[in-house]
């Protein structure tokens, strides 16, 4: 099974896709999706839907994650975020992919174990769970720590999976 992980954000939205076969993980993609700066919202968004497409239509992924609701304190901010996950909900399902959100405790739990777990250490156990050397960038991190999250609780149980948006 192939899953794509998407990090959501304006100027650089993180994207990775990894496949499962067995209890094996590999990442088949990742990275980032950036816009440069100065553009206009709108433009910023068209981009982030393209690629997402692209990505879409290149990895061939059966289903996507993206993290859940977030809290923000600037509601600018919040807005422009939500304005982005809303075009990577929108470009999976023009292409019928479902998408799952997990709360970004979850997704630590999965990755880490630990659900207060930092950036660094989800880098780091996502590195190790994929066999990738170097340094991973923090956003295709997250996105690749989505992904795994969402193989991880694709089991036989149908209590613990999660419902598509």
């Amino acid at each position: 099974m192939r899953v794509l992980g998407i990090d959501t954000a304006l100027r650089t939205t993180g994207v990775g896709v990894v496949e499962s076969r067995g209890s094996r993980l590999t990442a088949v993609e990742f990275g980032t999706l950036r816009t440069p700066a100065g553009r206009p919202v709108s433009e910023c968004l068209r981009r982030l839907h393209l690629g997402l497409i692209e990505l879409i239509e290149r990895a061939a992924p059966e289903a996507a994650s993206i993290e859940g609701a977030f809290f923000c304190r600037n509601v600018a901010t919040a807005m422009v975020l939500g304005q982005a996950r809303g075009v990577a909900i929108a470009a999976c399902a023009c292409r019928g992919v479902p998408i799952y959100e997990y709360a970004p405790r979850r997704v630590k739990q999965a990755v880490v174990g630990y659900g207060q777990a930092d950036k660094t250490q989800v880098a780091h156990m996502v590195a190790r769970m994929l066999n990738l050397e170097g340094e991973i960038q923090a956003d295709a991190a997250d996105a690749l720590a989505l992904a795994i999250c969402h193989l991880h609780g694709h089991t036989g149980y149908a209590a613990l999976q999660a419902e598509p948006l």
